[in-house]
């Protein structure tokens, strides 16, 4: 089974007349959870169906998964958008987008719809050895950084790989104690020091206010 090979739709308790009413949300799974937050908060009518965050290790991938999901929900959603921005897929995800219709996040990955493409892009430029994090990231960082590039079973292969990154910079969406120790014991395990950026959800937020749109 590749990643993103499958997704469990999740919607809260609606019937199939209901959710011609509803946008279905196709989301990225590192983000899925804020965006289902937000979308509850704001009291929109959206559906936000995950597709696995690792799916990110195969870019390449991701405009055919996120496709196979929005024929499943265009079935019964009145309307599907895709919460993604490009996220490495060269342009695929706006094929789909254009060709079947629909509208994706701003930017070329989630950090621009955290910290704002002008902001992200002024970090890069400043210091092109930055290596960025965001909570869900902070959170897995074990399971999707180390485990996925094998450096819980090689070690020694962590300058091979990071040699070339000067600093990691968290996205902070909502920091706590927890999520801070976790940041510092990330940046720890790479050998980079770490430097905290609070951006909360509201680009979260007016991003996805962009796919719902005024009449929702």
């Amino acid at each position: 089974m590749t990643p993103g090979s499958r997704s469990d739709i999740r919607y809260r308790g609606d019937g199939g007349r209901r959710r011609q009413q509803r946008l279905a949300l196709v989301a990225c799974g590192a983000i899925a959870q804020p965006c289902a937050e937000v979308a509850e908060r704001r009291g929109w009518p959206v559906d936000v169906v995950p597709l696995p965050p690792l799916l990110h290790n195969h870019p390449d991938q991701i405009a055919a998964e996120v496709e196979r999901l929005v024929d499943r929900l265009e079935e019964d959603h009145g309307a599907v958008a895709v919460g993604y921005a490009d996220c490495g897929t060269y342009g695929a995800l706006d094929d789909l987008c254009r060709r079947r219709g629909l509208s994706r996040l701003p930017g070329l990955h989630c950090y621009d719809v955290y910290g704002g493409a002008e902001r992200l892009a002024a970090m890069f430029e400043a210091d092109p050895g930055t290596y960025v994090l965001t909570d869900f990231l902070v959170r897995s960082f074990g399971r999707t950084v180390l485990a996925e590039l094998g450096l819980d079973r090689y070690p020694e292969l962590r300058d091979d790989y990071f040699r070339h990154y000067t600093r990691m910079v968290w996205l902070a969406q909502q920091p706590d104690e927890e999520l801070h120790r976790a940041a510092q014991e990330a940046a720890g395990s790479i050998g980079l020091p770490l430097t905290v950026v609070e951006t909360g959800h509201a680009g979260l937020e007016r991003a996805l206010a962009g796919l719902v749109g005024p009449d929702r």
